[in-house]
């Protein structure tokens, strides 16, 4: 089963492809955007070698992998960043691969939800709109039985996009850093959806996928 397009109220999520490489440059060129992730922004060659990484991880367990995230509609529109061909305005970068932090069990049955907007779609409720989609693709399609999200505990903002969407807290942990951002000393904290949570999670009209 490859990966789908997906589509919510305002977005087009689309599997990343090499096409794709440029918007992923410019992503992390933003330092706001990798405050809680990186020390610096990330050189053109750093984000090459996740992008492969990336590619990698998306033919592990079908169905999974990375998506990128474009305005559908007015509620995603408003910047003249580059886009695909008929793909809308660049988003962000939207991540359902399967598990694979040092300290996951390697778990064909979890999968590890992410998002990176670009500074100017924040707080809109789109990394929220998206995770939902994702969720849902994970327990109804492929049939994961849990999903987990990690970010660092002084993160109010990818929390809340956790909460938002029903996950819930499992744990904080403490890994170590080669460049530690500030923040890193009060850890990471880990969230969980499982599937007997989800079939309690109130249904939606599922979206259109193509």
């Amino acid at each position: 089963m490859p990966q789908p397009i997906l589509r919510t109220d305002r977005l087009l999520l689309v599997p990343l492809a090499d096409r794709h490489l440029e918007l992923e440059v410019q992503l992390d060129s933003d330092a706001e955007v990798l405050r809680y992730l990186y020390s610096r922004p990330r050189t053109r060659d750093e984000v090459v070698t996740s992008h492969a990484r990336r590619r990698g991880l998306a033919t592990r367990v079908d169905g999974l992998g990375f998506w990128m995230a474009f305005g559908s509609d007015g509620g995603a529109r408003g910047s003249t960043a580059p886009a695909g061909e008929d793909e809308g305005e660049f988003v962000g970068l939207m991540m359902l691969p399967p598990a694979n932090g040092p300290d996951q069990p390697d778990d064909p049955t979890v999968a590890e939800l992410g998002y990176r907007l670009a500074r100017r779609y924040w707080r809109r409720g789109l990394a929220s709109e998206a995770s939902r989609v994702l969720l849902r693709h994970a327990f109804d399609t492929v049939g994961q039985h849990r999903v987990i999200a990690q970010t660092m505990t002084v993160n109010a903002g990818s929390r809340g996009v956790m909460e938002a969407v029903g996950m819930r807290y499992v744990r904080t942990y403490f890994p170590t850093f080669d460049e530690p951002v500030p923040g890193a000393d009060q850890g990471e904290v880990e969230y969980e959806m499982t599937r007997e949570m989800w079939e309690h999670v109130p249904a939606a009209p599922p979206p259109a996928a193509s």
